[in-house]
């Protein structure tokens, strides 16, 4: 079955249902060592998931690895320019949830990104990044400890689909011809802008499928969450891109206020609802007058589209969610992508799960992981219907390789993740409060280590991930 890998001798598959994992007790994981720093990050790693499966479930669980090649690894086993090799791509499918380090950018081969082709082939559509301050970590906001977020960055859409033209090629003058002859003066709304015709092009598609598969997920795991947590925020950049960002954001809103009805709230819904529990006596006008700034000024058209929205909402879902019943629910708003970024850093206890295409989600949940640590500390996870891969979110610092000095932080809590995604609480919750104890006890890598004040002795990476197991 396999060309030059062999799966372990015991352990059982991991199966799906209705995109849920079904796990053994003896399931199979493949993982991937990764390039440069996995050398050291990966066997820490290992390390301490096993020992928290031994410490939580004794000999009644256990995950049998199966090691499975990417990157310059693969490249040794494989030959030249095999990244990504057709045994790992079966591997990770025939067994549906793999752990892996940070691979490098491959050089030639057709392959842009190895992270991005997983994601891609494997319709890996929703990228997880929890963002959580652990006490005792140099960071530098002044309250780290408000920030709790938790970042649904869709995967499979966005610049991130990687199609686009080279400036100058046949096809992009082509399409620009098109654009400023055809295509743009047939839209009166784009009045006479013009492409430049030394322009490099590509396409931004936003699909209704993808936008909503990945909100679900988010409203999905905020019903999952304690009540004061329950929130979903809806980050785009709509106000501009009308179409695409504007319609995720629409998307967002219309899952929630169909298929989620029964579980969500919106938040023009619950000012709305809040001002009649306030004022029973409230007029439709008057309630129109407080949910939007500037009502009187609006043309007579505006004012009537308000008051419709305020008649419909009640008429909809006051007795469903009115005289308070709406605060018990999963609260969807939304947030324009560049006031988000303010906002985590001045208002971040506001905020819980954030749902956002990719280039937002990348910029957002780097940002976010600056505040609680950087990104060292950054666990993630890739989750499809079939398949979930979840990753170191750092990159492979092949100057450090080999030391025994990087922070395994980032693929331990990928871990812990994993634990969390396969129904291991137990085990994850030790590792959770075991790091926090460790760096609590500034017992830290070095570049936690460094920031401290005053400074500490660095551990060893492999230190580090025997300072968390000896906490369990």
């Amino acid at each position: 079955m396999y060309e030059k890998i062999t799966p372990p001798t015991t352990g059982s598959v991991v199966t799906f249902k209705d995109g849920k994992p079904i796990v053994p007790d003896d399931p199979i994981v493949p993982f991937i060592r990764g390039d440069g720093t996995g050398v050291d990050i990966w066997p820490a790693t290992q390390k301490v998931i096993d020992a928290a499966v031994k410490s939580a479930y004794g000999d009644r669980r256990k995950i049998n690895w199966f090691k499975i090649y990417a990157g310059d690894e693969a490249c040794q086993l494989y030959g030249t320019y095999q990244y990504l090799p057709e045994d790992t791509l079966k591997a990770i499918k025939e067994y549906g949830i793999a752990i892996k380090g940070p691979l490098t950018t491959p050089i030639g081969g057709g392959i842009r990104s190895l992270n991005v082709a997983l994601r891609q082939i494997n319709e890996l559509y929703a990228c997880i990044r929890p963002c959580r301050y652990y006490p005792g970590t140099p960071s530098p906001h002044k309250y780290p400890e408000q920030l709790d977020v938790i970042v649904y960055r869709e995967n499979t859409e966005d610049i991130y689909l990687g199609i686009e033209w080279c400036q100058g090629s046949e096809i992009a003058d082509k399409l620009i011809h098109i654009l400023n002859n055809e295509l743009i003066p047939a839209s009166p709304e784009h009045g006479s802008k013009r492409i430049r015709p030394d322009s490099g092009i590509g396409i931004k598609p936003i699909s209704k499928t993808g936008s909503q598969r990945l909100i679900g997920l988010a409203i999905e795991h905020a019903l999952k969450l304690p009540k004061p947590k329950q929130k979903v925020t809806l980050v785009h950049k709509g106000n501009i891109m009308k179409f695409t960002e504007g319609a995720f954001r629409d998307w967002g809103y219309e899952l929630a206020t169909t298929e989620f009805r029964s579980s969500c709230v919106t938040e023009r819904e619950s000012w709305i609802l809040s001002n009649k529990e306030s004022n029973p006596e409230i007029t439709i006008e008057d309630n129109a007058r407080k949910i939007e700034p500037g009502y009187d000024a609006l043309t007579e058209d505006k004012q009537a589209q308000i008051r419709s929205e305020v008649k419909d909402t009640l008429d909809a879902i006051w007795e469903t969610h009115g005289n308070g019943k709406w605060k018990d629910l999963v609260m969807v708003e939304d947030r324009i992508a560049d006031s988000i970024f303010q906002q985590i850093q001045t208002r971040p206890g506001e905020y819980s799960i954030l749902a956002t295409m990719n280039l937002n989600g990348d910029y957002l949940s780097d940002a976010a992981a600056a505040v609680v640590g950087g990104l060292g500390m950054g666990p993630g996870a890739n989750i499809g219907d079939r398949c979930a891969i979840f990753e170191a979110t750092h990159g492979t610092a092949p100057k450090h390789a080999g030391l025994d000095r990087i922070n395994p932080g980032s693929l331990i809590l990928s871990g812990m993740m994993m634990l969390e995604y396969m129904g291991w609480q137990e085990a994850a919750d030790l590792i959770a409060g075991a790091i926090g104890k460790a760096i609590s006890d500034r017992q830290v890598t070095y570049d936690l280590a460094r920031m401290m004040n005053p400074p500490v002795e660095p551990l060893k990476c492999s230190e580090f991930a025997q300072a968390i197991v000896d906490r369990f």
